[in-house]
């Protein structure tokens, strides 16, 4: 990988001397770069099946940057999970020389460095999903996460009439979209002191771990009124270890994983869930060339949260033959849809 990325440096030494027309308009950009593009993918990790979604995504707009000539290569790394391999992948990517850098972080704080150092040599770095607590990037993409954790909190407080006994089930510590959603629901739980946490749990955005996780608390716990789950795969094995149990079905929030959306219509749940889009991959990858190409692109691109309820979901599970059993059912995307993200103030 690193020979096919060498020749191509080899390649674009051709090109310095020549000034690219286009401005250096984004952070990051020096206006040094020209087209075809060499993207890299710091991938915290691959395993999961709503990341191998979120990678789909990416190739699937190189392939259409690359019949624009605006791409000729794509290099993936997948640092297992392990933020410290992540660095040093990052850094080979630097070291390589791509264009641009998209990731999502598996911490938010320990690439803050690497992450600065590529922008400081003029390398497009988009950073979306799981954010570094760094502005040295060209643009941040994400939904907010704080609005998340708010409107779901929210709804389900309603459901209870303002008084009930809930679990509350987060993604992974550390994770910047897990803490944010979790931050986001602290106000409306204070105002409403008649909602008691009974038990709080941070697992991975994983049905099994999270099914596990949740057996445990309702052994412990007779009286659930509620659950306010910050993840769709923990929504999923929420209600299997409850089905297991034989415990009556709550109201629960959750995300758009199809396995959750499936149980919710099988199951005649009350629940509410958002989404997190994987094509925010594809949107950063185009964000990226956007970038290079010397359009302005905005720090921070902020995607909207769709509400799905009982009024919606059938829309989504019109869809789910689309989608991997235990992948994510996400929305339509085009180009027309990112130029309206970036466009926006």
């Amino acid at each position: 990988m690193k020979a096919a990325v060498s020749a191509l440096c080899i390649g674009l030494f051709t090109c310095i001397g020549l000034v690219s027309e286009a401005s250096a308009a984004a952070k990051c950009i020096k206006g040094d770069r020209k087209a075809p593009y060499t993207i890299g993918w710091a991938n915290i990790y691959s395993v999961p099946t709503w990341m191998k979604q979120t990678e789909g995504t990416i190739a699937a707009e190189v392939e259409e940057l690359k019949k624009k000539g605006l791409v000729d290569k794509l290099v993936i790394t997948d640092a297992q999970g392990d933020a410290n391999v992540q660095i040093q992948q990052i850094q080979s990517m630097i070291d390589a020389d791509v264009d641009a850098i998209i990731l999502i972080a598996g911490s938010s704080t320990a690439p803050a460095r690497v992450v600065a150092d590529a922008c400081a040599k003029g390398i497009a770095v988009i950073n979306f999903d799981s954010l570094v607590d760094t502005d040295e990037v060209t643009a941040k993409i994400n939904t907010d996460s704080n609005e998340w954790g708010d409107t779901a909190a929210k709804w389900l407080i309603d459901q209870l009439g303002g008084k009930g006994k809930i679990l509350v089930l987060n993604g992974p510590a550390g994770i910047s979209v897990s803490d944010d959603r979790r931050k986001g629901a602290n106000a409306a739980l204070a105002a409403n002191p008649g909602i008691e946490i009974l038990a709080e749990t941070n697992t991975a955005y994983n049905v099994a771990p999270a099914q596990e996780a949740v057996t445990s608390l309702l052994f412990a716990h007779p009286q659930i009124d509620g659950i306010l789950s910050l993840g769709g795969a923990l929504s999923a094995g929420a209600i299997l270890a409850m089905d297991k149990q034989g415990r009556p079905m709550v109201p629960i929030t959750g995300e758009n994983a199809r396995q959750f959306l499936e149980l919710w219509k099988d199951k005649d749940l009350k629940s509410w869930a958002t989404m997190q889009p994987n094509w925010l991959g594809a949107l950063a990858t185009y964000t990226a060339v956007q970038a290079l190409e010397g359009k302005d692109v905005p720090a921070f691109v902020k995607v909207p949260l769709p509400i799905i309820d009982n009024s919606t979901i059938d829309s989504y599970l019109a869809r789910a033959k689309d989608f991997p059993a235990d992948g994510y059912i996400y929305s339509p995307y085009d180009q027309k849809l990112f130029d309206e993200l970036l466009a926006a103030k």
